[in-house]
């Protein structure tokens, strides 16, 4: 038997102001989020995302082709109801960072690394007030209670729509500094996601290909690509480091 799936039913999507936020309406009906609060979202180009998703629709609905609907219906059924939870989880991975633990050896990758990481660090300690510590192996070192503290005060400075997306950059790329250098708009999610895969690059280079380990990765770049773009759509920018040295 195929799996159930709820089946369109309406002919016409699109979005529409809302008091101070936007909505998209199907038919004229207003579009409501699981826990059946109004959809209402921060910007016009978000809106009209998910009314694009909406409008992209077969004959039944494939939530898995409408990332930004379910993002945004996360910001406000989840998020907004444990807010400060969600700041304090991602503040947490900047004690962990993985930009701050560095391969023992061989040479040549320590020295990848470093390139490739030691810049963004210097960008966090400059526009973010946050100097990292790195070490060796995987023993955890120990963060300055003062650059934590300005981590989660960047991470607070976003809305809860912002804070859905930072989540998926920081938990994909297992680095808080990737998820705001992200936001701040330093560098592109496609450079950075090269960057927090260094690893598994020096992996592959060594041991081969494997097409598994592809499937997973290019499933995980979609989402971090998706993650960047409703961040971006939902008004990121004026959040962590905004305004900071690039």
């Amino acid at each position: 038997m195929s799996e159930w799936a709820p089946r369109r039913f309406w002919d016409e999507a699109r979005a529409v102001a809302a008091g101070t936020g936007y909505t998209v309406e199907l038919d004229g009906r207003p579009v409501r989020t699981p826990a059946s609060a109004p959809l209402v979202v921060p910007t016009a180009p978000l809106a009209e995302e998910i009314a694009a998703e909406w409008r992209a629709q077969g004959e039944r609905i494939d939530p898995d082709a409408m990332p930004a609907t379910r993002a945004a219906n996360s910001a406000i059924d989840k998020v907004a109801a444990q807010r400060d939870a969600v700041i304090r989880t991602l503040a947490t991975f900047g004690g962990t960072d993985l930009l701050c633990y560095r391969a023992a050896e061989p040479e040549a990758l320590r020295a990848r690394q470093a390139a490739a990481w030691d810049p963004l660090l210097d960008w966090a300690a400059a526009a973010l007030g946050a100097r990292l510590e790195v070490t060796q192996g995987v023993i955890p070192v120990a963060q300055p209670a003062r650059s934590l503290d300005a981590l989660e005060r960047h991470v607070a400075a976003h809305s809860d729509f912002e804070l859905v997306a930072l989540d998926e950059l920081v938990a994909l790329s297992g680095s808080l500094v990737i998820g705001l250098a992200i936001a701040a708009r330093r560098e592109g999610a496609e450079d950075l996601w090269e960057v927090a895969r260094l690893d598994e690059r020096w992996q592959i280079a060594q041991w081969g290909e494997d097409d598994e380990a592809n499937a997973a990765a290019a499933h995980k770049r979609t989402a971090f690509l998706r993650a960047e773009r409703f961040l971006h759509l939902a008004g990121a920018g004026a959040g962590a480091g905004a305004g900071g040295d690039s």
